[in-house]
């Protein structure tokens, strides 16, 4: 419960703009590992220079942070709000299991650089999206998805 509350003292600003978070977020994902980018069709045809000015990729990654935002208020009672979305990401996106640990590594990147999300806050939300990702696994799991 710790871990939820330390990281929701530092939701506000990405609270207050998903959209510019958002942005953040995935072009810093797609960036740092461009392997992931082929796993969004849509963006599969937009060169890394123009990333962070994408429309798209920003309304998208503030989808992902209000979704994450669901998920830490609920503060690990978050059964009801993950298993829609990890079936959906295993049956019809196919996510692998590791992607999302790469996207809460930049979120935590994001976060403690744009909303002061201090050392011991990024391990809070490391120790958060750990139970939350070994959730989805589990769902994943229960689906027969591999990947």
């Amino acid at each position: 419960m710790a871990d939820f509350d330390m990281v929701l003292k530092h939701w506000g600003p990405v609270e207050a703009d998903y959209t510019a978070y958002g942005g953040l977020v995935l072009t810093r994902l797609f960036i740092e590992h461009p392997d992931t980018q082929k796993l969004f069709p849509k963006f599969t045809g937009i060169a890394q220079g123009d990333l962070a000015g994408d429309a798209g990729v920003s309304a998208h990654g503030a989808t992902v942070l209000k979704k994450l935002g669901e998920l830490l208020k609920a503060k690990g009672n978050h059964a009801t709000i993950l298993k829609p979305l990890a079936n959906s990401h295993a049956t019809k996106h196919k996510i692998p299991i590791n992607s999302f640990r790469l996207i809460a590594e930049v979120i935590g990147k994001v976060m403690g650089e744009k909303a002061g999300l201090d050392a011991a806050g990024q391990q809070a939300l490391s120790n958060v999206m750990a139970v939350v990702i070994a959730d989805i696994d589990a769902d994943y799991k229960q689906l027969g998805f591999t990947a």
